[in-house]
Order: C-alpha cells, then sequence, then structure tokens
C-alpha cells in the first residue's frame, strides 16, 4: 500500500505503520495544541477524567499507550439490555489475560502475559464518559522504542477537538491520512510518485463536504476495510489546507475489472447535485453486456466548479490506468463541460438529452400553449433524420411561438450539437443515450437514494446496491448460456444472433427483425460504385392510434458488404435496425457481417477475455497487489467456466477446494 496525504501534512509519522481493524473516528484538531502537547506527551490517565464520548475516551487511552509502548484492547463492555446502550466498559493492557488453549497441531505462541493494566471508564449523566478505576502498572516490559505496532496503534486517530465550535453547521470536519491502493498498469507496473499524485489535486476552492455526525466515521471505516479485504480498492481524499475534507473518489475491485470490457462509453451520473441532494453523490456508469447498468467508480463532490470536477475527473482516470474512454455523456453542466474538456480532450463529450427533456416542463411549462410547444420540440428532437429537418422544425417552433426571447431554449440551441440526436450520429453510444420519446434512464442508485439519505445512509446501502447488482448480473448470464431464445420469425439474422447475444440484448436485436414486415416498398435510388442507396418506407405508430410512412436511406457498399442507415441505429444502441436488415435481405444477404457483431453484447464475453501480454512475466514483481490482480484475471475465466453447468461447478470446485488444501500445507511446512 502507498502513503497519499493530498494538501495536508501527515497525521502520523511516515515511519508509523496504519491498518484499521473496527471503527475509526477523526475530528478537527488545533494544530499548535496538538504540536505542544505531543511534545509533553499525553497526560497519564487519572481518576475522575471525563470525556465528551466513549471513543474520544478510547483514542486518550490509545494515544497515552502508544507513548508508553502498548497495545489497547476493550477487554469488557455493560449494556443496557433493552437499548442495547454502553454504559460502562474496561480498557485494558492488549496483554491482559490468556488465550483459551488451542487444539490445533501448531498453536500459535502465547503472547498474553496476564496484565493488569487498565482502565474503566463508566457513562455519566447519559452524556459524558469518566475514568472510574485507573491501573498503570505492567507485569512486562513497555517501551515506546519497540518497533512494534498493535492492532489499537493501527486504527488510531491523533485529533484533538478544538476549545471552540465550528463556526459553520458542521458536526465532523476532519484531518485524515489518507492510503491509496498502488495502480496497477497491465503493460508496465508503476507506483505513481507524490508529485504525480500532487498532479491530481490543484484545487485552490476553499470549499469542502458538510458532514453530519457519524457521517465520517462510516464513511472512512467503509474504506479502510475495503482496504484491508480488497487490495484493488482504490480511493483517494481531498482535503484543504486546514484538513477538511472537499473531494472523495472510490472504486472497487468489480468497477475496475468492469472498465476493461466496458470503456467504451460512459455516462457521468450527477443526478444527486442537480437536484441538490444531501449527499452530493456523482457516479461514472456504463452498461454490461445485458444493457444493464455497471458502475465504474463513485465520488463525493464538495463543491459544483470546474476544479473540483477537475480533480474528481483526475482521480477517475488515475483509477483506471489513464485509460479515457471514447464517449463521455454528462447532463448539461457548465462546469463540467470545462472539466471533460481539460482532462479528457480527446474524447466525444454530449449531453444525455434525456436529463434535457425531463427538464422541458419546469422549464416552459408556464408558457401559454404549453402542450403545443412540447409536441413540436418532441417533433423537432425526437424525429429529424436530416440536420436540416430539424433546423427547420426548430425555427418554426420558435417563430410560431413567440420564444425568440426565452434563455433556457436558446441556450440549448446553441449547444445543440452535443445533445439532439440527429447531430451525435456518428458516435457509438452503446445504449447509454435514450433516443425515443418513449425510452427512461434509470440511475444506478434508483431506490437507493433520495434528497435527505446522509452520507453515513448512503455508504449502508452502497454495499446492498451493488450486491443485488452484481446478482441480477449473475443470474443474467447464467439465463443467457442456459436458456434457449424463443425465436418469433423465420429470419437467419434471428436464428444467428440468438447464438450469440445475451438474452436481453437479443430481445432488442429481435424486435428489429419483426420490425422488418413493417417496412416495404425497398427501392433502389441511387448507385454510385459499389454504393447503392436505397429508401425504406416504413409505417410508424404516431401520437394516438395513428400511423404514418416515414422513409429511410440507407447506403450498401456491396465489395465489402458495409452498411449505414439514416436512423443510425447501430452507433446508438449497437445493432442494427430493421432497415439495414431489409436491404441485407433485399440483396440476398443470409448472414449479418461480422463487423456488426459487437461483442460487447457477446454471452460468452467475459470466457472471452484475454490477459495482457506483458502481464505474462508476474513473477519478477514482488508485490501482493500485483500478484491479486494477476490472478484475479486468470480466475475469471474459470469462474464463467465453472457456472454453465452442475457439471462443470462440481469439477471447478473440486479443484479449488484441492489448491486451498496444497496452500494449508505449504503453510504447515513453514511453521
Amino acid at each position: 500500500m502507498e502513503e497519499v496525504c493530498l494538501n495536508s501534512e501527515p497525521v502520523f509519522d511516515e515511519g508509523d505503520e496504519y491498518d484499521v481493524e473496527g471503527d475509526c473516528t477523526v475530528a478537527e484538531h488545533d494544530d499548535e495544541t496538538e504540536e505542544t502537547q505531543l511534545r509533553k506527551g499525553p497526560p497519564s490517565p487519572t481518576v475522575g477524567l471525563e470525556f465528551d464520548s466513549f471513543d474520544e475516551a478510547y483514542d486518550f487511552y490509545n494515544i497515552y499507550a502508544k507513548e508508553q509502548g502498548f497495545g489497547i484492547r476493550v477487554s469488557n463492555s455493560w449494556f443496557r439490555s433493552k437499548r442495547k446502550e454502553r454504559y460502562r466498559a474496561k480498557l485494558s493492557c492488549s496483554s491482559a489475560g490468556f488465550k483459551k488453549k488451542s487444539e490445533a497441531n501448531n498453536p500459535r505462541p502465547e503472547t498474553r502475559t496476564g496484565c493488569p493494566a487498565m482502565i474503566v471508564i463508566k457513562l455519566v449523566d447519559s452524556k459524558r464518559w469518566r475514568i472510574v478505576e485507573v491501573e498503570l502498572g505492567h507485569n512486562h516490559q513497555v517501551s515506546p522504542q519497540i518497533k512494534r505496532f498493535y492492532k489499537s496503534h493501527k486504527r488510531m486517530i491523533l485529533a484533538a477537538k478544538k476549545a471552540q465550535p465550528p463556526p459553520e453547521p458542521v458536526a465532523e470536519i476532519h484531518t485524515i491520512k489518507l492510503y491509496r491502493t498502488a495502480v496497477i498498469n497491465t503493460g508496465h507496473y508503476e507506483y505513481p510518485n507524490f508529485s504525480e499524485i500532487e498532479g491530481i489535486n490543484p484545487v485552490d476552492n476553499s470549499k469542502h463536504l458538510e458532514l453530519k455526525e457519524g457521517d465520517a466515521h462510516a464513511v472512512y471505516n467503509y474504506f479502510c476495510r475495503m482496504k484491508l479485504t480488497n487490495p484493488n480498492f482504490f480511493y483517494l481524499f481531498d482535503l484543504d489546507d486546514d484538513g477538511r475534507l472537499r473531494n472523495v473518489f472510490w472504486a472497487d475491485a468489480r468497477s475496475r475489472a468492469s472498465y476493461s470490457y466496458f470503456c467504451d462509453t460512459v455516462a457521468i451520473d450527477t443526478t444527486c447535485l442537480a437536484n441538490k441532494y444531501e449527499v452530493p453523490l456523482l457516479s461514472f456508469v456504463s452498461v454490461n453486456h445485458h444493457g444493464q447498468s455497471v458502475l465504474l467508480g463513485c465520488g463525493f463532490l464538495g463543491h459544483e466548479s470546474v476544479e473540483y470536477f477537475v480533480w474528481i475527473l483526475r482521480a477517475w482516470l488515475k483509477c483506471m490506468l489513464g485509460r479515457p474512454p471514447q464517449v463521455i455523456v454528462t447532463d448539461l453542466c457548465k462546469p463540467l463541460q470545462s472539466a471533460v474538456s481539460e482532462v479528457f480532450p480527446n474524447a466525444h463529450h454530449c449531453y444525455c438529452m434525456w436529463y434535457i427533456m425531463q427538464r422541458v416542463p419546469e422549464k416552459l411549462g408556464g408558457l401559454k400553449g404549453f402542450e403545443a410547444i412540447k409536441r413540436q420540440l418532441n417533433k423537432a428532437v425526437y424525429d429529424s433524420l436530416k440536420i436540416a429537418e430539424f433546423e427547420t422544425s426548430w425555427a418554426d417552433m420558435i417563430k410560431w411561438h413567440k420564444l425568440g426571447d426565452n434563455k433556457w431554449l436558446q441556450a440549448l440551441y446553441e449547444d445543440r450539437q452535443l445533445w439532439v440526436p440527429v447531430y451525435l450520429k456518428d458516435i457509438f453510444f452503446a445504449g447509454m443515450v435514450p433516443i425515443r420519446e418513449n425510452e427512461s434512464l434509470i440511475a444506478f442508485f434508483e431506490g437507493y437514494v433520495h434528497k435527505h439519505t446522509s452520507f453515513k445512509e448512503f455508504v449502508d446501502k452502497y454495499d446492498l446496491a451493488l450486491h443485488r447488482k452484481h446478482l441480477k448480473e449473475a443470474m443474467a448470464d447464467t439465463e443467457s448460456r442456459n436458456s434457449s431464445f424463443e425465436l418469433k420469425t423465420r429470419c437467419n439474422f434471428e436464428v444467428q444472433l440468438s447464438k450469440v447475444y445475451t438474452k436481453e440484448i437479443f430481445k432488442r436485436f429481435q424486435s428489429e427483425v419483426e420490425g422488418m414486415y413493417s417496412c416495404f416498398n425497398t427501392k433502389q435510388v441511387n448507385v454510385n460504385g459499389p454504393i447503392i442507396t436505397y429508401v425504406v418506407k416504413e409505417r410508424v405508430e404516431v401520437e394516438g392510434n395513428e400511423r404514418e410512412v416515414r422513409y429511410y436511406e440507407v447506403l450498401f457498399e456491396t465489395t465489402q458488404v458495409d452498411i449505414r442507415c439514416i436512423c443510425s441505429l447501430f452507433n446508438y444502441k449497437g445493432y442494427l435496425c430493421r432497415h439495414a436488415l431489409n436491404v441485407l435481405n433485399y440483396n440476398g444477404v443470409e448472414e449479418i457481417p461480422s463487423r456488426y457483431i459487437l461483442p460487447r453484447w457477446s454471452k460468452d464475453l467475459k470466457c472471452r477475455y484475454r490477459l495482457d501480454h506483458n502481464t505474462g512475466n508476474i513473477d519478477v514483481y514482488d508485490d501482493p497487489v500485483h500478484w491479486h490482480n494477476h490472478l484475479h484475471k486468470r480466475a475469471l475465466s474459470i469462474v464463467e467456466e465453472g457456472a454453465q453447468s452442475q457439471e462443470h461447478y462440481k469439477i471447478a470446485l473440486q479443484e479449488l477446494e484441492g489448491l486451498l488444501n496444497k496452500f494449508n500445507a505449504v503453510d504447515n511446512d513453514f511453521v
């Protein structure tokens, strides 16, 4: 693990080791007071000393213990049974008592000595904790010079509360020593140096996250727990010069692995920011091979400014090994637009049309003739197949309803090339952007976050949300591999892709195959060398039960069997439209060319995953983080194959259990 402390002085000495087991609490401190106190050393525990909380009493004794050279633990606690509220506790030297006798073949040596050193604290007046008993003597050697780090020291927070409350209504403001999982580059293993990390963090603003009581404890404790259990867990904290938390970014191992599959198009969801939620959540989202949303990282943003957005985008890019996405989709947010341009200068940045159209009632609802305005706006945005059609429809709407002075519509028109579908036909969106009036967009944390969700509540729900999403993906994987898909036509295109696509993507493609029968009168209108232009007529439903005939131009290149429809469904959704299928069928093409069958929709996508050739010689890297990353990739194909049938499952399980037995045998040989 690599220590990273951004824009603040470290809380611990550089030589200290810091891991967390259990809870962590941090609080604002007065630098001068703390510095003086550290020079003098913490006071000895005495009967009658009082503290504002159990954690403060624990930290006091822990600081004293570290200075003396011993660790501590909670050896006993008393609770009120009805409310489960702790009202008394005994904090003992870590060498107190004796361990139970182990019946193992090679038991660990006894480290406890029955040491009597301890303090007893008691809750008084239902709000303060008082030391009521003290024993300072030890029956073993203690010394701060002994380079041994006890569990309690690994969870220590050196901070003292200010005498005066903070001027702003923030219950917890924090100085945090940051640990971050080292970035692994699959082609060239390298830890970024400190100057590189500083480059992530050029924020000059003084805004910070407003955390309520318990928020910092929950968030930081979650990150510490994940860091201990998952070497590929990545997080960064951004602190101002006073140690206050401004921004946070994190991504778990699954998110980092998912990015290797689904990095083509990424949406940056700022719904919580736009709607002024209590938790300023920003999430990076893509879609998996089932068309389900998949999380690629999260962040808390302290202030909606260019500098803060730049910090969090750079943190995400660093987490993803410096590999930017091809397409980035965001809400209409000017500071975020500027940040995307700075951090991802070569990516296509687009606004999500769905977010914009959702604001139409809010922005235009008070205007006279709103329903007519809305219909004409929808027609211009959703139905225009050519730029000239959109420009004409938009101009007519503005003219007929006298909207020339409407600032919101003016701004939308100026940015039309960033959000109107007719301008975005050459960009691949992988189904991330709704392009039809009846399509909607569901946020990744929909149902888990509401306007008044606190930081603490979000952390509690975060794992639940991810667990359910992962379970949903695993069930879809199993169903796609083991189910036979119902065919609804006798078209060979349907048969062909039923063997390749996942169930959900196949159903979407299947609707296009069925839609071929609503197309008629495919007609050749132009020939330019090997390129033939066709016009396909289609009957489409409009408002109510009415139908109208629309004309779709399709270009067909005969030598390479390339095809392009003016509706550009392939770029929007990732599979061919009914109009293109009609032209292929018209020309006697019986199978869809492989270039139009995207691997990202394949039911065996994860089984196809191949390691980068540069990671083959992993033995030269003497680092558990690299070992974990390499083994995870190797094991992934085994897991996917093992889940395909009961026979495969039994074989995989038997072999894995055999490996564990071998590991145990190796460990026993070294004892």
